[in-house]
């Protein structure tokens, strides 16, 4: 079923306002929906089924028809500390991170980052939403303002993850009990990985440093690899 993200404003009482340009130019013109066809909306905290009541170039309108929960999100939240990669990585890694489940992304800045922040935090939401489309999810995934490294509020997690080379195989399955915390938080480096100075910074926080196997996996392959283990312990 067709999958639209709008915002808890656009839900008014029984009836589903769905303004964004775009999604009113696929549904009309790609999907070629009509009224009183079905679609799939979500505002971030459920899932409406809504029968379509109209359709112009402005606004569709759709009447809810069945309201589910969210079955497709984890009780708790796993979030991901990201070093900040070159345009085309960082917008994959956003794209996957939000089909597995993640629930927030942090732009991270480390002593190894090469990338300079311009306005893109307008950009990797979009590539967010249209990926929490394609995956049928429900809650949306929150991307935070660039962070630096030692800024970041580890205080707020139950548990924080560092895959690292230097993990002498410890491993996240080596944790039990992970689906009984609120919050996890992993970091994976930048194209460079981090500088020795913050791992042992990290070390400092209480941060456990696991290990991803035996090969070196690129910072966007790790950022998936990392969270789908994490995910897989929680489910």
């Amino acid at each position: 079923m067709i999958s639209v993200v709008v915002e808890k404003e656009n839900i008014k009482g029984n009836i589903v306002e769905i303004k964004d340009k775009k999604d009113i130019n696929h549904l009309k013109n790609s999907f070629r929906m009509n009224v009183g066809d079905e679609i799939r909306v979500v505002d971030g905290e459920k899932e409406y089924r809504c029968e379509i009541l109209s359709l112009d170039k402005k606004e569709i309108l759709g009447e809810i028809r069945e309201v589910l929960e969210d079955n497709y999100s984890t009780s708790v939240k796993v979030d991901i500390a990201l070093g900040l990669l070159k345009n085309d990585k960082m917008d994959l890694s956003i794209q996957k991170l939000t089909e597995i489940g993640i629930n927030k992304i942090i732009p991270m800045k480390t002593k190894r980052t090469v990338v300079k922040v311009k306005e893109k935090k307008d950009k990797w939401v979009v590539v967010s939403t249209e990926a929490l489309k394609q995956c049928q999810g429900v809650r949306k995934v929150e991307i935070a303002e660039p962070t630096n490294l030692k800024e970041i509020n580890y205080g707020e997690y139950d548990l924080v993850f560092l895959p690292y080379e230097g993990a002498d195989g410890n491993k996240i399955t080596n944790y039990n009990g992970l689906d009984k915390l609120k919050k996890i938080l992993y970091l994976i480096g930048p194209e460079g990985g981090f500088d020795d100075s913050e791992v042992e910074f990290l070390r400092g926080k209480g941060v456990k440093i696991i290990s991803l196997g035996r090969r070196i996996l690129r910072a966007e392959t790790a950022a998936i690899v990392a969270g789908g283990v994490i995910l897989n312990e929680i489910w």
